[in-house]
């Protein structure tokens, strides 16, 4: 069978191409995998590497840090010399390599297995989403419900795997946990393998037009051989918070460089949407900073200071921790959809920049409600699940808001030689917020040794409160500015 051009691609019936759909199995597995791994990593560094609250949170901060601050570099070698299908397939197999070794022995190998997954990740996540956006016109208003549909599947991966691996790990085995996730990685992969000549030319190398690309295999080669090299450094960096920090002050500004750099090449017109990209990517950074706590602080907190009883059913709470959001996600991501549609037939929808606004608003309000759990503890420091999961429900609205539309929104403000780099600057501005949630967590951890878990209580909610604060003022600022940042964004809703 004759794979399709891009013209046939795009000149799909129907709300979605069939493509779509198998990009979208492949990324659900892939977040199986990333969110199964993510949610074990906190409660396993305290519980079976031994390390302190504040020690866990930088830790799990400078991991996380990473793995985006990689997709940013993944895209950019996607773009000048691997292609996203070539990139995605060697981050599959890094990130299956690294889900073997922590199988094989977590506690000796962990920060190994971790580092694999980390570059992996660096070359799957950016480029698969990218992918997406080529599936459509240039203004083709199916997009947004592409992405929607694509986010879903993001959550189904994690809603899954976020509960599994770690109930699996506490209650059975953590070398079964890490197993599991190397499978479902496994599994990502085979149905890409299988469908991605439906993609045409999408995802191609960008040496396959040139006249030269035999004589540039070399360049790919030295991309493979690279990504391995790098490996011992970056588990010395993530092992030794103090390297992430030197990492994360180097690669923010040598980013910035760069893309000014870039735009000096393209219009007027075309920088000054990359102006309103920059602004969505530095609030993203602050949103994601508090969003995080969930693999972190709020990680512990479910550990120690949460009962075992959701509306009277006994369930893990690290397990509800990690999978509450994306059920939430799952359930209410189309009746947003819906309310959208509904304003923008009145003409009232809100513009994209009021509806990161209101994602910050919707931020403050659960921190506030994570703070309120204080209110229902019991005299051992022990507090209501219920409560903390009605916190989640309404984070998940401001995720909603802000989340699937800034997947798109980069793929509609970038130049298209510029859009892989753009996308994963999107997620190098998550690996800000994640090194900088871990730093918010540990600082809200108690240090001291053998601290009541009332004592425990009272810190972390006490820095949820501080959060709703920061986040309330962020989200005030976004509106005030939307007016502004809609005329650099021009055509673009």
């Amino acid at each position: 069978m004759s794979e399709p051009s891009l013209e046939q691609i795009q000149d799909f019936k129907g709300k979605y191409p069939k493509q779509l759909w198998y990009l979208f199995f492949s990324e659900m597995w892939e977040r199986f995998c990333f969110y199964g791994m993510r949610g074990m990593l906190t409660f396993f560094m305290v519980n079976q590497l031994m390390m302190k609250d504040d020690v866990a949170n930088l830790q799990y901060g400078a991991t996380q840090a990473f793995v985006y601050a990689f997709t940013f570099i993944g895209g950019l070698f996607a773009d000048k010399i691997l292609g996203f299908r070539k990139s995605l397939f060697w981050g599959g197999i890094l990130m299956i390599a690294g889900s073997c070794i922590l199988a094989v022995n977590p506690h000796n190998f962990f920060f190994l297995g971790i580092s694999f997954t980390i570059i992996g990740t660096g070359f799957f996540k950016p480029n698969i989403s990218t992918m997406v956006g080529r599936l459509y016109k240039k203004g083709d208003y199916r997009t947004d419900a592409g992405f929607s549909l694509f986010y879903s599947g993001i959550n189904i991966g994690a809603l899954l795997g976020g509960y599994a691996c770690i109930a699996i790990g506490k209650s059975y085995s953590w070398n079964l946990a890490f197993g599991l996730a190397a499978i479902v990685m496994t599994i990502s992969l085979v149905t890409f393998l299988f469908t991605q000549k439906s993609l045409g030319p999408i995802g191609l190398s960008p040496f396959e037009k040139d006249e030269n690309k035999k004589n540039k295999k070399w360049y790919e080669y030295a991309v493979y051989i690279g990504a391995l090299l790098v490996i011992p450094i970056v588990m010395k960096m993530v092992s030794k918070t103090e390297y992430t920090d030197w990492f994360m002050y180097i690669i923010g500004p040598c980013t910035l460089i760069y893309i000014f750099y870039e735009m000096v090449k393209f219009s007027s017109e075309e920088r000054k949407k990359l102006w309103a990209a920059l602004v969505f990517i530095i609030f993203s950074i602050l949103f994601w900073a508090f969003f995080e706590q969930s693999g972190g602080s709020l990680s512990l907190f479910a550990a120690e200071n949460l009962s075992h009883k959701l509306l009277g059913v006994e369930v893990d709470p690290n397990g509800v921790n990690n999978a509450s959001n994306s059920l939430f996600v799952i359930l209410f991501a189309p009746l947003l959809g819906i309310i959208w549609i509904g304003l923008n037939k009145k003409n009232s929808e809100p513009n994209t920049v009021m509806k990161f606004g209101f994602g910050f608003l919707f931020l403050a309000l659960a921190f506030y409600v994570f703070y309120a759990t204080k209110f229902f503890a019991n005299e051992k420091g022990i507090t209501s699940l219920d409560v903390f999961t009605l916190a989640y429900f309404v984070i998940t609205l401001g995720e909603l808001c802000l989340s699937p539309i800034g997947l798109s929104i980069m793929t509609k403000l970038s130049p298209q030689p510029l859009q892989g780099v753009m996308m994963g600057m999107w997620f190098l501005a998550s690996a800000y917020g994640q090194y900088v949630a871990g730093i918010l967590g540990a600082g809200m951890s108690t240090t001291t040794t053998n601290a009541s878990l009332t004592e425990k209580l009272i810190s972390y909610t006490d820095g949820y409160k501080q959060l709703a604060i920061y986040a309330l003022i962020a989200g005030i600022v976004m509106l005030i500015i939307s007016p502004f940042v809609r005329k650099l964004m021009q055509e673009v809703k």
